[in-house]
Formats: C-alpha cells, sequence, structure tokens
C-alpha cells in the first residue's frame, strides 16, 4: 500500500484512467473536476469510443496502432463491458477508390465480399459489394465506461471534488489531465472539435461499430444498446464547443440515411460536440514538470479512449521507479 496522496485534475477519460490505475496501485487518489457534474464539460462523453487500433492507422501515426493494441489488451482485462464484435468498414460502388486505400493504409483486416457483409450485419445484407472487416476490434459506450471507472475510484477509496478549480498548486504530486483547459500550460496544444448525433431506432440493427468511406463526409455509426446508435463524424480544426450548425447535422445524418434509408425515421435525442486536445502531431504525450511534481497527461485527439489505458500504465511505471522508457514521455 502505497500512502503518497496523488491529485488528479480532469475527470474526463485521461484523468479517470490515470486515478484508476493509480488507486489499484495502491495511491491514495484525490480527483478534482471543474464541472460541478460528472463530465458535463468532458469532451469524452461524445466519443464513440472505438477501442479500433487497426482502423485508426489509417490516418494515425504507427505508434497509435502499436499502443493501441495494448490498450485494448488492458480494457479487455478491466472493463468487463467491453464488445468484441469488430469494426465493419464499407463504402458504396462509386467509392471503391476510398476502401482500396483504407484496405492498404491499415492490417488486421480480411476483404468481405456482399455475402459476407450480408452475414455479419443482416441490416446491410444487399446495400455494399466489398467491406473491410476487422474482427480483433471493440468498442464500448462512452458513458457508461466513463461511470464505471469513476464507481471503481470511489470503490478504491478515492476522493471526488466537483466543482473545484484547480489553482494551479497541491500537496504532493499532481497528474494534469484538464485536456484543453491545460492549453495556458502546454503550449503546442491546440483544440480540434469533434460533433456526434445519438440516434435511436429499431427499424435497424447493427452489431458492431460501421464506418462508411466517403471522400468529402466519412462517419462512423456505433451501436450502443436498446436501438440507440451514436453517429459521429471526422475531425473538425475549430476550437469550439458550440451547438451544431445545420450543414454539419445534414452531413452527419444525411450519411446515416446512405448507409442504410431506414435512419431516416430515427428519433434524434441528442446533438452536441466537444473539443478535444492534440498536440502538432496527434499524438498524445506524458510531460514531466517541476522535478517530477507535477505530470501533464494530454492530446488525447481522437485517441482518448483508445490510448488512455496506455498512459496510465506509463505515469503508474514512472511513479514506481522513474522510469521513462514508454514511447510516450515527452520534454516539457
Amino acid at each position: 500500500m502505497n500512502n503518497s496522496t496523488i491529485t488528479v485534475v480532469g475527470a474526463g477519460i485521461f484523468g479517470l484512467w490515470q486515478a484508476y490505475t493509480l488507486a489499484k496501485a495502491g495511491y491514495r487518489i484525490r480527483l478534482i473536476e471543474e464541472s460541478s457534474a460528472p463530465f458535463a464539460r468532458a469532451s469524452s462523453r461524445w466519443a464513440g469510443a472505438m477501442i479500433a487500433p487497426e482502423c485508426e492507422a489509417e490516418g494515425a501515426p504507427p505508434i497509435v496502432r502499436d499502443l493501441g493494441r495494448e490498450a485494448l489488451k488492458i480494457w479487455r482485462d478491466v472493463y468487463p463491458a467491453t464488445i468484441d464484435n469488430g469494426t465493419l468498414v464499407v463504402a458504396h460502388a462509386r467509392d471503391a477508390g476510398d476502401l482500396a486505400r483504407f484496405q492498404n493504409m491499415t492490417e488486421g483486416h480480411d476483404l468481405v465480399g456482399a455475402a459476407r457483409i450480408g452475414e455479419l450485419e443482416p441490416a446491410l445484407a444487399g446495400r455494399f459489394e466489398r467491406g473491410l472487416y476487422f474482427e480483433a476490434e471493440s468498442h464500448l459506450d462512452a458513458r457508461k465506461a466513463l461511470d464505471w471507472l469513476l464507481d471503481q475510484i470511489k470503490a478504491l477509496g478515492g476522493e471526488l471534488h466537483l466543482g473545484v478549480q484547480w489553482n494551479g498548486n497541491a500537496d504532493g504530486i499532481v497528474v494534469d489531465c484538464r485536456g484543453i483547459g491545460a492549453q495556458g500550460d502546454l503550449k503546442p496544444l491546440r483544440g480540434v472539435r469533434g460533433e456526434r448525433v445519438l440516434i435511436e431506432t429499431r427499424d435497424v440493427g447493427l452489431s458492431r461499430p460501421v464506418r462508411l468511406l466517403h471522400p468529402r463526409q466519412p462517419i462512423y455509426i456505433v451501436p450502443q444498446g436498446d436501438g440507440r446508435f451514436v453517429v459521429g463524424a471526422s475531425v473538425v480544426e475549430r476550437e469550439d464547443d458550440g451547438p451544431m450548425t445545420l450543414k454539419s447535422a445534414l452531413d452527419l445524418l444525411g450519411s446515416a440515411y446512405a448507409l442504410h434509408p431506414a435512419f431516416g425515421e430515427a428519433s434524434v435525442l441528442e446533438m452536441g460536440a466537444g473539443v478535444r486536445p492534440a498536440f502538432p502531431d496527434n499524438v498524445p504525450r506524458i510531460v514531466v514538470e517541476d522535478g517530477g511534481k507535477v505530470i501533464r497527461v494530454n492530446g488525447a485527439y481522437r485517441h482518448g479512449f483508445l490510448l488512455a489505458p496506455v498512459l496510465a500504465r506509463e505515469v503508474l511505471a514512472y511513479l514506481s521507479d522513474g522510469r521513462r522508457e514508454g514511447l510516450l514521455f515527452s520534454a516539457p
């Protein structure tokens, strides 16, 4: 049992994984969150929560794929509600070039024809001639996973302080996971807007995330159970988290309709956006400052759920014996 107290600032997916991992290791945890309700301001609540290292390799550096594979194992070992049904990537015939490019830039997939697509997702039978099936990938319900991690932290004795603005000081070690809120302390950090829609319908059933490729508006649709689906888009280089525009909503919902016309009758339960922090190379970083008293874990970009367990593992290793052998450590 380690008697040291560690203050974790920020209760998004990075902060929760840090607090959970350190509490499991025996540290006393004080988790501070500036919002008065859990996750009210966390960009993590808008995530599609696809644990998909192979698919992410299409647009991310190899380190994201490699560490994502390790993180996927951690999610499966730790979180009991991880859904291991893989990912299906499809494109209409006119966009076959996009599918071929995705195939060439990724690994761990099977090229599947119309019959296999229909077996995997009966609702899509006859709608697509070819696709890519990434059998080894997983997905989660983002908000249920956040709730679960918070409950585990409390069960391990962690203290939760809501509505508290961190003033930059604390007794002992601080693990700063404030996301875009740390932009003043991490100058290279920028904000990237991520938008999503939550819809509900009983007319379409999907067992796994489906990515529909399109040169202008690629989307993903992630089943959440009970007829609910998260519809999300690629990142938008803007730092505001205001309401979605009419055009953005039309693009997202129109792409869902293009995947299956029955989505046209779905109920729209929620629309929203969050600002995700990113470094110039879109790879998260661990920055150690003040002789190890402050550890900043940031730069999730679109890989927050994917890489959070690995970042927590590397911080624990550093606190245990000073190791900085992990690939995500960076100079201030």
